[in-house]
């Protein structure tokens, strides 16, 4: 019963217009305030704060620095082959796999379009039809800040409107089209391995979605919006493997998707698999080339 209230109440509630009030508390910058709800939320879910580059809390100027928090440097090393394929963030594996008929696994009886994913454009799911996903959950202890799982030059940002279900396990099993249905910012890179989207998926509660080159994205109108970056628009943004490219306040989900034939997921990893920004979870894929038989000469 209580879990079912709970799925009614994401139909119902008033997204918006919670994330805004939740959002301003958390810019606050009165001490007793912002200090009183860090602590209370770092007990709460148990945050380590000894990975973090600040480790007082109070030294926050608000809950949301607090959440975006940055960590010491050596707290994430990349791994030693330059070719793998890195976690995005911190959290949780949702589901993982490969794009099937023009559709992603969301969870048991779920699964939802790539096209309405990526903002209804056919060619911009082109590349990615038939291709490879990783759906990472970040939980309100994780680390909130987004990487680059390989390096890639941004080729175009697209702000997608929607509503603001929230992403947890739960909702993931009983709200159609979930991932489909939410506000989220799609970034199209250019890649080794070929394009590369990172979607960053909004939820309840999220007061904002930012990236390193364009700062808070969602805008006031809450209207599709595309910005390319090529050559004759502006400068070229690239970044390394690893680099940040965005961040949450409060939490949410990344998508990560390459074209077919790119990559091999790690074979340890699965729904629920817990993984932490830099981790290997890919490889490129090799394609396996059979010699003929030429018989005896």
């Amino acid at each position: 019963m209580k879990d079912r209230l709970f799925i009614l109440s994401q139909h119902v509630l008033p997204h918006h217009f919670l994330s805004r009030l939740i959002g301003g508390f958390a810019e606050c910058r009165m001490p007793w305030f912002k200090n009183a709800l860090t602590a209370w939320f770092a007990r709460r879910y148990d945050v380590d704060m000894r990975q973090a580059q600040v480790e007082d809390l109070t030294a926050y100027e608000n809950f949301n620095a607090f959440f975006t928090r940055s960590l010491k440097p050596d707290a994430r090393p990349l791994p030693e082959d330059p070719t793998a394929i890195v976690s995005p963030s911190d959290g949780e594996v949702s589901q993982i796999g490969q794009v099937e008929h023009g559709r992603i696994f969301q969870a048991k009886g779920h699964s939802y379009s790539l096209l309405e994913l990526v903002g209804g454009d056919a060619q911009r799911a082109a590349p990615f039809m038939g291709g490879s996903f990783a759906t990472i959950y970040l939980s309100p202890k994780d680390y909130h800040r987004v990487h680059m799982p390989i390096s890639g030059t941004l080729k175009e940002m697209v702000y997608v409107p929607g509503r603001i279900f929230s992403v947890n396990h739960l909702t993931a099993e009983n709200v159609p089209e979930l991932f489909a249905r939410n506000e989220r910012v799609v970034c199209i890179f250019d890649t080794e391995r070929g394009p590369m989207a990172m979607i960053l998926v909004g939820a309840m509660i999220v007061a904002s979605i930012e990236t390193v080159w364009a700062g808070m994205v969602t805008p006031p109108k809450r209207m599709l919006k595309t910005t390319r970056y090529d050559e004759a628009a502006r400068a070229l943004i690239h970044l390394e493997k690893g680099e940040e490219m965005g961040r949450f306040k409060l939490g949410s989900t990344v998508i990560v998707l390459f074209g077919p034939d790119q990559v091999n997921w790690a074979q340890e990893l699965g729904a629920f698999s817990t993984v932490n920004m830099g981790q290997q979870i890919g490889s490129p894929k090799v394609a396996e080339v059979i010699e003929p038989l030429l018989g005896d000469v």
